[in-house]
Parts: C-alpha cells; structure tokens; sequence
C-alpha cells in the first residue's frame, strides 16, 4: 500500500487533520467515505477535488464509499451558502443519484473483486424512515445545542451573511451528517471521514456522536479549498460551471479551460486533479519553466483530465478542433465535428443566418456571402480575395467566386464556415 498522506502532502491535498489519521492508515486497510450533494444530476470541477481524494485513496489500497446525500440534499448545507437551498423531491434526487453514480466510476473502481473496491451509499436509505421523534431521542440528544452553535458554518450564517438567517432545517443539518458518519462507522467499519475544508464543522460533528455514542476509532481528513492563483473560486467560469457531464458542456469546451488555465494555476491543478506521480510532475514543470511559451504544463494537464473525465476519443477529437481554429486543418477534420463542438470551436466568431430553401436551389458563393450574409463589403473585394487565393468554405480553398453552393455543402445540413484569410471565421447557418 503507498502511503496515502504522503501522496495527498505533494500533491498540496491536506488542509486539516485529526491526530492519528497517518498511523491508522498505516497500518491497517481502511474505509473512508466522502460526501456528494446530489443537487444536479452531474457533478462539476467544484466536486473534482474531493473525488480525486477518493481516487487516491483507492489507489493507495484503502477502501473509498462515496455518500450521496440523499437525505441531506432535501435540506440543504449551510457550510459556504449564504442562502438556503432550494429543496427536492424524491424522483428528481433518484434521477440525480443514477447519474452521479455513472460518473463517479470513471475515477472509482466498483465492480472488481478487490477487497477494496468502491461503493455507493445513499443517505436517504437509512434515513427515510426514521421518525422526527426517533432521531431527536436516539441522536439529538447526545450534541448539544451550544456545540452546533459555535461552528463557523452556523456562526457566519447568523451574524450578517444571510439575508434571511440560518432556518431550523439547515440547523440539523451537522447532526444528519454526523449521524452519516455513525451509521457507516456502525455498519460499514468506517473509521474515516474525507471532505473539504469547509466541511471540518460537520465532520467533526459526526466524530463527536461516534465518540460520545459507541467509543470507536473515528478520524476526519480535509482538502483546502481549490481557487486560482488570483484568490477567486475555481470552477466557475463566466458562462458557469464546468460540468463534468457531455450534455452541459462538450469535451472540446473542457478541455479548452484547462488548456487555458495560468501557468501557477496549472502548476497546482497537474497536482490535484492528475494521477501523474511526483516524478513525472517535477519533470513537465521543469520543461514548463525551461520553455513556458510552448504550454507543455497545460497541455498536459488538458490531456490528463479530459481522458479521466471523458475518454481518449473525445480528448483526439478536441485537440483536432482546437487545430481547426488555430492551425491547419482540412474539410474532413471539420466533418468529424458533431454540431455541439462546432457551435463551441465557432462560439466566438459572427454568425449569420441564411435561407435553406434559397440553398436548396443554389446559390453563388459570390451573392451568399455579400447579399445574404455581410461577410464581404461588396463583391469586388470579394471577388479579389477569391482570385488572391484568400478564401475557404468548408477548410476547402473558394477557387471561383461564381461557385455554386447547394444544401449538399452543409454541414451537419445545417452550417457553412466562411474563411476570410487566415484568422478570420464566419459561420452561415441555414434555416
């Protein structure tokens, strides 16, 4: 077995640790759990960091349970909100656990025989039934209100970040977590509790019930807080999250934020979010400081993630949309595009709308692109970039401005990609 603090320590993964954590994990194999919400039906690059703990531990021999909140997540965790959460029904969480489950065992081992293999737990099994009166009896009893009180979570909350306070609901909700911790602790012999660091108030909040409840070992281990090199939150974008889901963003637009990160930033994040070991990290910053103007530390860092999240196949295909818009490229790399990519790789270039039904007839490319779509400013200067060689429909060189294009031209039967020069995209889109 590696040894799994040591890992976590070079790669910048521990924040707060209880005393005895290393020595336990040394000498015996352990289970651990990690806390999901389950409030979107996929999980982004703000969840990655506590997944890769996961992955890590796995790795290193211990067995990983991954805790989706099933329970919790009709509540709501004040750690980090200033607002409370917006509630959800049961269909919608089962819907949201399905598919986290799919994701997560793209970093996690569920089906071998290892002793140490993955699962999935839900919180919402061992809570559904239980009863108002049952939980205040059996566990409320045994935390006081004074000890919920003092944690930062509640305390932020109650002196001025919230606009409406801290509700009752939200409240208990350190002592549904810790009551996680217990029951695993009870029924699963996990001894150890992994989040990140503004998690520390719940978890040691589960310790203590395990403490005062039944007197077993129980120890708790967090990450710090992932941000950018400029202070602000990771995994936040101006256009949102970065899910790690196809069906909010493509591979290519992943794969682009990671290629696109500073070099201290990605400096940090080869470490965290990579399976690369020590050796291999040292030897890509090295080559990074020694040349930073070829990227080779985001490239990497790019290709590392984006095969772990998505796979092999859409990292190729990224990479050949990135040369698309930014080095050579022919018709047939254009052709392997589905249309969310194409949309995403032309996200930033003018967009015109033309007729299909005139495309169906034909069309010149010499009235498309002056009298349907003002690409050009009039047809002489079109006609003469046509005849010096300086434009492409379709990465295919326009060799006459007469040139008739017809719907069979489209792409995806939908699109037509404008090259004026080198740098310069413009996108028709038949409708």
């Amino acid at each position: 077995m590696n040894n799994y603090i040591e890992e976590l320590k070079w790669r910048g993964m521990i924040h707060t640790m209880m005393p005895g954590t290393e020595e336990l994990l040394a000498k015996e194999m352990v289970t651990a759990y990690l806390g999901i919400d389950p409030t979107a039906d996929a999980l982004h690059i703000g969840h990655l960091c506590g997944v890769m703990m996961l992955r890590h531990f796995q790795r290193c021999g211990h067995k990983p349970l991954a805790l989706i909140g099933g329970a919790t997540g009709m509540i709501g965790d004040p750690s980090g909100k200033s607002q409370e959460r917006n509630l959800l029904n049961e269909e919608t969480l089962r819907h949201n656990v399905a598919c986290i489950k799919a994701q997560l065992a793209k970093f996690l081992d569920f089906e071998s025989d290892a002793p140490n293999k993955a699962e999935l737990v839900n919180n919402y099994d061992w809570m559904k039934n239980f009863s108002f009166l049952d939980f205040a009896r059996d566990i409320g009893k045994h935390i006081t209100v004074n000890y919920m009180m003092a944690k930062d979570s509640v305390q932020k909350r109650l002196n001025g970040e919230a606009r409406d306070g801290l509700s009752f609901t939200e409240f208990t909700y350190q002592l549904l977590q810790g009551y996680d911790f217990l029951y695993l602790n009870e029924h699963k012999n996990c001894k150890l509790q992994l989040g990140g660091a503004d998690q520390w108030g719940n978890i040691t909040t589960g310790s203590e019930l395990i403490r005062r409840i039944n007197g077993n070992e129980c120890f708790a281990l967090t990450c710090p807080l992932v941000t950018k090199s400029d202070g602000r939150k990771f995994g936040k974008t101006e256009k949102g999250n970065i899910w790690l889901d196809r069906k909010y963003i493509s591979p290519y637009t992943f794969y682009q934020f990671w290629l696109n990160v500073p070099d201290e930033d990605a400096k940090k994040y080869i470490k965290i979010f990579t399976s690369l070991t020590k050796e291999e990290v040292e030897a890509i910053i090295a080559e990074q400081d020694a040349d930073p103007g070829q990227r080779v530390l985001q490239k990497r860092l790019a290709k590392e993630v984006t095969i772990m999240v998505h796979s092999e196949e859409d990292y190729n295909m990224a990479v050949e949309a990135s040369n698309i818009l930014f080095g050579k490229s022919t018709k047939e790399s254009l052709l392997k595009l589905d249309e969310q990519t194409l949309l995403d790789v032309f996200d930033g270039v003018p967009h015109y709308e033309v007729s299909k039904e005139e495309l169906t007839a034909g069309i010149k490319a010499l009235d498309l692109c002056t009298d349907k779509a003002a690409i050009f400013a009039s047809k002489g200067e079109m006609r003469k970039l046509v005849q010096g060689g300086g434009i492409s429909v379709n990465k295919e060189k326009l060799e006459a401005a007469d040139h008739v294009f017809t719907a069979d031209d489209l792409l995806d039967g939908k699109y037509l990609l404008v090259q004026k020069g080198k740098k310069n995209y413009f996108l028709l889109i038949a409708k």
